[in-house]
């Protein structure tokens, strides 16, 4: 995927958040979680992650069935793992 694509489709995400996202957003937004900064859809590499913050290179994902067979996902975690990413999915 190219840079201007990832761009675009982390806006599209940010618009079309789920509703367990939306939910958690609203913890995380504007420092509300101890303080710590966290951004929301955001690319990282080739893919986009749904919550991240910089500071500490951690990234939360949240995962519907779209992710029952969990093999992309952890190549993915993996690639972002070899970043110095830690990746949580609930």
């Amino acid at each position: 995927m190219r840079e201007g694509q990832k761009l675009g489709a982390a806006r599209k995400l940010r618009r079309t958040q789920t509703d367990a996202e939306r939910r958690l957003w609203q913890y995380l937004r504007a420092k509300r979680f101890e303080g710590i900064k966290f951004r929301r859809q955001v690319p990282l590499g080739p893919y986009v992650a749904d919550f991240a913050c910089f500071e500490h290179k951690v990234i939360i994902e949240l995962d519907g069935s779209q992710h029952a067979d969990g093999t992309s996902d952890a190549t993915r975690d993996a690639a972002l793992a070899k970043l110095g990413w830690r990746v949580l999915r609930f």
